[in-house]
């Protein structure tokens, strides 16, 4: 048992990679004072925790609702991540003021919400963490 949830832990640890999203933690919060920092990362730890608690009781739910087999979302997923990679690839790259909504009232996002709390901490590998993926 303490083992099983030990091998657990890693493996979600390593897939989450909390070490390796310090750096998109640095750079999203570069322009805020310490004490806001740690707001920022109290709440994207919620938020990841939020997310991958709601997909650990709804997940297989919904995915059996809908049909889809495991082996067609792992497929699926590995389409879309081989679209992102070509994406950034082969794409030119676009100007923050081409792609940046910030300016419009009501779509300010936390950095906390988006990108350290979902993708980075709360990410498609994260459901991966059972052996029966």
């Amino acid at each position: 048992m303490v083992d099983s949830v030990l091998e657990q832990f890693v493996v979600l640890f390593v897939i989450m990679n909390p070490i390796g999203i310090v750096p998109i933690f640095i750079a999203a919060t570069a322009s805020n004072k310490p004490a806001e920092r740690r707001m920022i990362a109290i709440q994207a730890a919620i938020v990841a925790a939020g997310v991958l608690l709601f997909f650990i009781v709804t997940g297989q739910f919904l995915i059996e609702a809908m049909g889809i087999s495991l082996p067609a979302f792992q497929i699926a997923g590995g389409i879309v991540l081989l679209l992102f990679g070509l994406t950034m690839i082969f794409d030119a790259p676009t100007s923050a003021a081409e792609t940046d909504d910030a300016g419009k009232p009501g779509q300010e996002v936390s950095p906390a919400v988006f990108p350290i709390g979902v993708p980075a901490l709360a990410g498609p590998g994260s459901r991966c963490s059972r052996s029966s993926c």
